[in-house]
């Protein structure tokens, strides 16, 4: 069931679904809360899932205050206070895996571990410039809808999937988790990358020693490419990280057996050492 709360000038629009720890998601540049459909109904079997649409997008609207990594981690930060929840687990995608380590870092008692899917710690690092991005970012912004969609399809799936898909099926499928056409881009994105691009996370990841890390970097990501999870990994002590083959950027979406179970594995692990340390 739908919720909102009024935060910074933006009624910021939420679902909560499932019991158990409680599990914030958050999402990247131009998806919906919705985007994380094939996590949550996995994980609303044993947890508490919050998702939501991110300020200026979707059903959280107006933008209300500038836009910034840091007032995205505040809005997630108000969302936690409004449950009443001591701390959450927090996962973020893309973008909103820079907004999760934001949130660690202003609040680090509030996150009880760190799932980082398909991002970076440096928003500048974001879709490095090759010739393959320039075309597939190029196709998006150019040529007719079905065009864009099509270009839209390649930059988040690996090389050759939509071989074995009707582009036009799945882009339909897909924008009901995105939460609009592949063709258009929604108004607040162009803001969300700015926003993006000016974080960075990476000088102060040691502060996150402890905190229990999960990175998962996808072999064909032309966006958030493998030797960004892997730097993000590596700057914070005792993170796993694991690189998924054959996947790309979408990976959540298209391969959610397998993120959900990376998901469930590191969300045991940081159950049980948050028991071990209540003992201790």
């Amino acid at each position: 069931m739908p919720h909102t709360l009024m935060h910074k000038g933006c009624s910021l629009a939420y679902t909560l679904r499932g019991d158990g720890p409680p599990v914030l998601l958050m999402q990247g540049v131009g998806c919906q809360g919705d985007a994380w459909l094939p996590q949550v109904d996995d994980l609303a079997a044993d947890y508490r899932c919050l998702t939501f649409d991110n300020r200026g997008m979707g059903q959280s609207q107006p933008v209300g205050a500038p836009l910034s990594i840091e007032q995205m981690a505040e809005d997630a930060r108000a969302l936690i206070d409004a449950q009443g929840w001591g701390s959450v687990h927090v996962v973020g995608h893309s973008m909103g895996g820079l907004v999760a380590l934001y949130l660690a870092l202003a609040a680090r008692q509030r996150v009880a571990s760190l799932a980082l899917l398909c991002t970076l710690a440096r928003g500048h690092d974001v879709a490095p410039l090759s010739w393959r991005m320039f075309w597939l970012g190029l196709g998006t912004v150019l040529g007719t809808r079905q065009m864009r969609r099509r270009a839209f399809l390649n930059l988040i799936l690996p090389p050759g999937a939509l071989a074995q898909e009707d582009p036009e099926a799945l882009a339909a499928r897909l924008a009901d988790l995105f939460g609009h056409d592949l063709a258009d881009s929604p108004p607040i994105t162009s803001k969300q990358l700015a926003a993006l691009r000016a974080g960075n996370a990476l000088p102060r990841l040691g502060e996150l020693a402890g905190v229990p890390t999960l990175v998962i970097s996808a072999e064909h990501d032309p966006i958030a490419p493998p030797r960004l999870g892997r730097m993000l990994a590596d700057g914070i002590p005792g993170a796993r990280y694991v690189e998924m083959a054959g996947a790309s950027h979408a990976a959540p979406i298209t391969c959610p057996t397998e993120v959900n179970a990376l998901l469930r594995e590191h969300l045991t692990g940081a159950n049980a050492c948050i028991r071990r340390a209540g003992l201790g």
